[in-house]
C-alpha cells in the first residue's frame, strides 16, 4: 500500500484510537457524563465510534479506576475522570452536574468501625453527596 492508498485499520489500531478519542473527550469534562453523552461528543468531533465501545472502553477504564462511575438519582451510570488517584468521594450538584471531590477521614473511620462490628473484612464503599451549588441555586457561597 501507498501513502495514497491507506490500507484498512485493524480492529486493535481503531481500539487505541478509540481509547485516545475517548480519553480526549474525558479529560475534557469536569463533570460526570453519561455514556451516550461521550458517544454524542465522540462522534461530533468526527469519531466513528460504537455505543457499544464506548460502554465497554468506560468498563474497562472503571474496572482499572482510571474513572470514577456513579449512578444517578435514576440508575444510570456516569462516568468522569478524577484528579485524584486517591479514595475520596463527590459532592455533586443535581442542577448543572459540578462535581467537586472531596475527602471524607471521619466516613473512613465511621465504615472500619462498622465492619469491624459485624466482622466484615475486605471492605470498600463508595459515597457521593448530591445537592445544588450555589450558582444553581443563586445564592453566594
Amino acid at each position: 500500500m501507498t501513502a495514497h492508498d491507506p490500507s484498512p485499520r485493524s480492529p486493535q489500531e481503531r481500539s487505541t484510537r478509540q481509547k485516545r478519542a475517548l480519553a480526549a473527550v474525558l479529560d475534557a469534562s469536569q463533570n460526570f457524563r453519561s455514556a451516550q453523552e461521550l458517544f454524542t461528543d465522540l462522534r461530533a468531533r468526527g469519531e466513528n465510534v460504537g455505543l457499544t465501545t464506548v460502554y465497554n472502553q468506560l468498563r474497562a477504564l472503571a474496572d482499572s479506576g482510571d474513572v470514577d462511575v456513579l449512578r444517578s438519582d435514576d440508575g444510570e451510570s456516569l462516568f468522569r475522570r478524577c484528579g485524584s488517584g486517591d479514595h475520596h468521594h463527590h459532592l455533586v450538584c443535581r442542577q448543572c452536574g459540578r462535581t467537586i471531590e472531596v475527602e471524607g477521614p471521619e466516613v473512613e473511620v465511621w465504615a472500619n468501625r462498622v465492619a469491624e462490628v459485624y466482622e466484615f473484612v475486605d471492605v470498600s464503599h463508595t459515597l457521593e453527596i448530591f445537592g445544588t451549588c450555589a450558582a444553581c441555586a443563586g445564592t453566594t457561597a
